[in-house]
């Protein structure tokens, strides 16, 4: 995509976010209809005090309908048989864009539930329920978030997202991870299920990798339950990518790059914001700004971050290596280089200024979050060695965060993540490499909702010896995060599945801990 072809699409993204935009020659009539439109069901995100992202894509079984623009209408009311309306209004889903819709409302009430839906000719979508934020002054007396990652399509069912349904969230956050770009093994004995389609390179291969994720019912489900808030990790392009880098040559890696891009964003509740503001450190033309900021009003401040896309190439990698792999640290010199970065100069400059914004004491908010892609504790392997793709591949970066958290002093920093497959909980210290310096802030790491966790549990236990700021490790369960948050404390109940492998699976709490206003570190409840 050259740059004219970049600004022709941000604008035609940002017509089709806007209600009537377009010309009416642009759109099609009422289509006479083959399937259901709305096969892939619908979706909200990024709560704002007056509006949120309303999102659905469209599915066109006949060739001469997917070639057109179609006239979306939507509808939101206070209750779900839509006998009270609030805003209705008309969008655009253009062929450009893979038939999404992205709806930005405005105008709401803060602190409210909504119910909303879409209508293409006589189909109507299913109903979605969704909220704002709370007004910016407000400390509400409690947020209750789920947490999730990683859902390969072919290691288990999504049966944690039913049980996410049920625990009625206000908000999931999504920290990577949502697709897998693999085609089915070849040995498919102990799979839950397989897919035919081919390992995703072009546009339209992420495309089809969406609608199959997007056509699980449960997963549907959790979506149209909350408003969600998504970022990237890197099974949406490529295993292990860095930034600008990855497997095969320069050219051809962008292209797939941002095909995966163009893909997660026609897919997701995002802001057509995310579109034309990429971050000054990186000037490639395809980039999609994923980092931002979401207020529940002073209660807590979550900072969403991309530690994917900004990325110093993984230490002592071979450049047509398949995965990042670990390293011995006397071997690599570069593995603890100051210039090497996980967030990119940028993204780390707008993470000091919010941390310290947290912290002014006439704007005190009660709990900041870091939600990011990995675990940020390190991990100290009984071999000596050291993972390469996760923070402990990042040392001098993640040093530079913890300053800002010691330099700041938000009232209560909590960091949660995803990608290792794996339950952890840890302390996190003012020096992560000695135990006896202050204990600044908690960490939950979560597991995955379907992707194995290609490791056993003797060797998680080994490592949790080896770690004493870690207070739980396990590697063995599928499942989800929830955090009640209140002004006073933090609780975090980590959710396992009972078979991952069955679509019906019970679920049940495998550990409880909190964190107390002003003390960090998790303790057991």
């Amino acid at each position: 995509m050259n740059p004219e072809q970049r600004r022709a699409f941000l604008r035609k993204a940002a017509l089709a976010a806007a209600a009537t935009t377009l010309p009416r020659w642009a759109w099609s009539n009422a289509p006479s209809l083959q399937a259901n439109p709305f096969a892939l069901g619908v979706a909200s995100g990024d709560p704002a005090p007056d509006g949120v992202v309303l999102w659905t894509r469209l599915v066109l079984a006949d060739p001469a309908q997917m070639q057109a623009a179609h006239t979306v209408r939507w509808e939101v009311a206070h209750d779900a048989r839509f006998a009270q309306i609030v805003q209705k209004g008309e969008a655009t889903a253009l062929p450009l864009l893979g038939h999404s819709v992205h709806v930005e409302l405005r105008g709401l009430a803060p602190g409210r539930w909504y119910h909303y839906r879409f209508m293409l000719g006589d189909a109507a979508s299913p109903t979605g329920r969704t909220r704002t934020a709370p007004a910016p002054d407000d400390v509400p007396g409690a947020l209750r978030l789920a947490f999730a990652s990683c859902q390969r399509w072919e290691h288990g069912h999504y049966a944690a997202w039913h049980h996410v349904a049920a625990d009625q969230p206000d908000l999931v956050l999504f920290l990577g991870d949502y697709i897998y770009e693999y085609a089915t093994p070849p040995n498919t004995a102990d799979l839950a299920r397989t897919h035919s389609l081919r390992h995703a390179t072009t546009l339209a291969d992420f495309r089809d990798r969406y609608a199959l994720h997007k056509s699980d019912s449960a997963l549907q489900a959790a979506h149209a339950a909350c408003p969600w808030a998504v970022t990237w990790d890197d099974h949406e392009v490529q295993n292990d990518y860095a930034g600008a880098a990855g497997r095969g040559d320069d050219s051809r890696f962008l292209a797939l790059r941002s095909a995966g891009w163009q893909a997660f964003y026609e897919n997701m509740p995002l802001r057509t914001a995310s579109l034309a503001q990429p971050a000054s450190d990186h000037t490639h033309v395809d980039a999609l700004q994923v980092y931002r900021r979401l207020r529940w009003g002073r209660l807590v401040h979550l900072h969403l971050l991309d530690n994917r896309q900004y990325r110093s190439w993984q230490a002592c990698r071979t450049p047509q290596s398949a995965s990042a792999g670990a390293v011995r640290a006397a071997d690599c010199a570069d593995l603890a280089s100051p210039t090497r970065t996980l967030l990119g100069a940028a993204q780390e400059q707008w993470l000091n200024a919010g941390l310290a914004a947290d912290a002014h004491t006439h704007n005190t908010t009660r709990w900041s979050v870091l939600a990011q892609q990995t675990l940020f504790s390190p991990r100290h392997y009984p071999s000596g060695v050291t993972a390469t793709d996760s923070w402990d591949g990042y040392p001098a970066a993640r040093t530079r965060l913890l300053q800002a958290v010691a330099q700041h002093a938000p009232r209560n920093t909590v960091l949660l993540g995803g990608d290792i497959h794996q339950n952890y909980v840890c302390r996190v210290h003012a020096d992560v490499e000695r135990p006896e310096t202050p204990v600044v802030a908690s960490e939950f790491c979560g597991t995955s909702i379907s992707s194995r966790s290609g490791t056993t549990q003797d060797k998680v236990d080994a490592i949790a010896r080896h770690n004493p700021h870690v207070l739980l490790a396990r590697c063995d369960q599928r499942g989800y995060g929830l955090a009640d948050i209140t002004p006073t404390r933090w609780t975090t109940t980590l959710r396992v599945l009972d078979d991952p492998l069955r679509a019906d699976s019970a679920a049940s709490t495998l550990a409880k801990f909190v964190v107390e206003d002003r003390r960090p570190g998790p303790v057991t409840a």
